[in-house]
Parts: structure tokens; C-alpha cells; sequence
């Protein structure tokens, strides 16, 4: 199985070293993989101008799954927007059809008072976002900045097809019947046309799936009732706008975003694998990032893409173990447990596993 390396930027080099560390140990147990790294995001632009480079794009299509670590930085803000680093971030996932995307928001027992609610609140969390991802005002057009009447105005266009309502429709439900069979879609159809039709669709897909308790809720009412009382859900689905803003506020319920894994897919399971932060230009190069997302990334990627349940379940055992023997990294560090950097961690999982 041949699978695409991008760092990216920022923290990006320093916790995909320890995903790669875990892939050579893998490597060395009989799993038969090949790794091409590639450049995309901020350090694609310094070496050729483009956050997306043909040659990375290629690499991608090509592979039979791709980890991708993180991109972004300040250095760039000023850019043209269509050489920013995220814009090599929309565009590989528009290109590889990636349109499901499966976030897990899971609370690890051990880290419960590292959640900001309390832990009776969180303590036992388990749920699913599956969040459409190349479609919406991300990717819509119209779209820019132009003079209207003599001042600037900018556009951006919300835009759903009932296909690409659908096809994230049938994944959701898929997921929910593998689970608790509850789904609960998000949507604002209160007041956007747009959702209105996403609430339509997702009614009559649900009629395929009589097994499948579904529930429809206001975006800001979901915002609210994650933090109010987050146990209620079990699988959500929503468009790309709001499934980016509640399955980073869901991050939180966890004790950071730093243990939060991803994995979009396309329509035949081939994934972009990737931890849900971003690349924290604070603290790159120093040593202090949490790598577990991106080690949980890789269980997502061996489950989903390489067919290999019992491999990813060995990583995410490994991952509790380490968190149970008390080791932390900052940002989930509580009194009483033992703080770690990036390297640390990784020697960690590795001989957990």
C-alpha cells in the first residue's frame, strides 16, 4: 500500500516524524507499505509558489491513502488568497473528492478533568460528526471581493446539490447503524433555502433507514446543547460551514484538539487522513505539540483505506495506555500527571504498542 507523507508547516514536520516512527514499527511487523512524502501548504509556496504543487497532486492521486499533518502560518496571511497555504488544503480535498468527513470526538476516561466542562458532563463521550466536505460556501461561486456602488463588498455563496446532499446523507446513516443508530442532522432551515433543501434530502434518505433514529437540529441550538449536555448525540451530519465550527467546538469537550483524529473519504474509502488542529505556529519547533492526533490519524487510515481493523485498534490501545500510565504533553498536562514533549510522547506510544 503506497501512502502520501505531508508534513506541511508549523508543527507539522515534528508530529508526522512521530506518525512515521510508528509507521517504521508497523513496517517492521509484517505491514506491507510504501511512504512518498510531498510538499503542500506554506513550505510548497516557498519552494514553488504554489501551496498545491502539480508534483504533490500527482503523489496523492496515486497513493492509496494520504496523511497529511497540518498547514498554515502568520508569514502568509498577506498573500494573494489563492497562494495561501489553506487554499493547498481545499484544493486537495476538491481534487481527491474527499467528501465525507468523519471526525471523532472522543473522551478518554484519563483525561476528563482536562475537559473545560465538568466531568460528569463529558465523562463517557463518544460522537461522531460526519461533515460534508468539498461542497458549501467553501467552495461556491460566486465568490471575492469587489466594488459595488463605490465601496468594497465581499461574496461568498452557500450552494448544496441534492446529490452532494445524498451521498453525506447515506455515509451518516451507514455510520449510524454501526453505532447507536441515532443521528441527529444540524442544519439552519429556519432561514437558509440552502439547508432547507439539506433537510429535505436528508428526510427521504432517512426512509431507507427505518433502523436509524433521526433528529433535526437548529445549528445554534447544536452549538448550545454541545456544551449543555454533549451525550445526547451519537452520530451528527451537517454541511461544511457548520460541521467545521461544532466539531471544533465538540474538540474541546475532550480536553483539547490536540487528541482529535480525522478521516475524509471518497466515494471507493479512499481517505485523507489528518489531525483536526492546525499547525500552531506558537509553539513549532520547540518540541511541546501533542502528536496523538496524528498517531490516531494513522489508526483512521489503517481502518479505513488500508483494510486493517485489528492493526488500528492496536495503535488506539496504545494510545490509552500511554494516557493511563499518566503521560502528557501541555496541552492536556493536569497536576499530578507527567509532562512530556512531542519526542517523548512518540517513545511513549512506541513501547505501549
Amino acid at each position: 500500500m503506497k501512502i502520501c507523507i505531508l508534513p506541511g508547516d508549523g508543527i507539522g514536520p515534528e508530529i508526522m516524524a512521530q506518525a512515521l516512527r510508528l509507521l517504521d514499527a508497523l513496517r517492521s511487523d509484517g505491514l506491507k507499505i510504501e511512504t512518498e512524502s510531498a510538499l503542500i501548504g506554506g513550505c510548497a509556496v516557498d519552494a514553488t509558489g504554489s501551496p498545491l504543487p502539480e508534483a504533490t497532486l500527482q503523489i496523492a492521486k496515486a497513493a492509496d491513502a494520504v496523511l497529511l499533518a497540518a498547514v498554515g502560518g502568520p508569514q502568509y496571511d498577506t498573500l494573494p488568497r489563492e497562494q495561501r497555504p489553506e487554499r493547498g488544503l481545499l484544493g486537495i480535498r476538491k481534487a481527491l473528492n474527499t467528501f465525507a468527513n468523519l471526525r471523532p470526538a472522543l473522551l478518554y476516561e484519563e483525561l476528563a478533568s482536562a475537559s473545560s466542562l465538568r466531568p460528569e458532563i463529558v465523562a463517557g463521550l463518544d460522537i461522531l460528526i460526519v461533515r460534508e466536505l468539498t461542497g458549501d460556501i467553501y467552495f461556491g461561486e460566486p465568490r471575492g471581493i469587489a466594488m459595488r456602488h463605490g465601496e468594497r463588498v465581499g461574496v461568498n455563496t452557500m450552494i448544496y446539490s441534492e446529490s452532494e446532499i445524498r451521498r453525506i446523507a447515506h455515509v451518516a446513516f451507514k455510520a449510524a447503524m454501526k453505532r447507536a443508530r441515532k443521528l441527529c442532522s444540524v442544519d439552519k432551515m429556519n432561514v437558509l433555502e440552502a439547508t432547507q433543501l439539506w433537510r429535505d434530502v436528508v428526510i427521504e434518505v432517512g426512509k431507507e433507514y427505518p433502523d436509524v433514529e433521526l433528529s433535526h437540529m437548529l445549528v445554534d441550538n447544536a452549538a448550545m446543547q454541545l456544551v449543555r449536555n454533549p451525550k445526547q448525540f451519537d452520530v451528527m451530519v451537517t454541511g461544511n460551514m457548520f460541521g467545521d465550527i461544532l466539531s471544533d467546538e465538540a474538540s474541546m469537550l475532550t480536553g483539547s484538539i490536540g487528541m482529535l483524529p480525522s478521516a475524509s473519504l471518497d466515494e471507493n474509502g479512499k481517505g485523507l487522513y489528518e489531525p483536526i488542529h492546525g499547525s500552531a505556529p506558537d509553539i513549532a519547533g520547540k518540541g511541546l505539540a501533542n502528536p496523538l492526533a496524528m498517531i490516531l490519524s494513522v489508526a483512521m487510515m489503517l481502518r479505513y483505506s488500508l483494510n486493517s481493523e485489528a492493526t488500528a485498534q492496536r495503535i488506539e490501545r496504545a494510545v490509552k495506555r500511554v494516557l493511563a500510565q499518566g503521560y502528557r504533553t501541555g496541552d492536556i498536562w493536569t497536576p499530578g500527571s507527567q509532562r512530556v514533549g512531542t519526542k517523548e510522547m512518540g517513545d511513549a506510544v512506541l513501547a505501549a504498542l
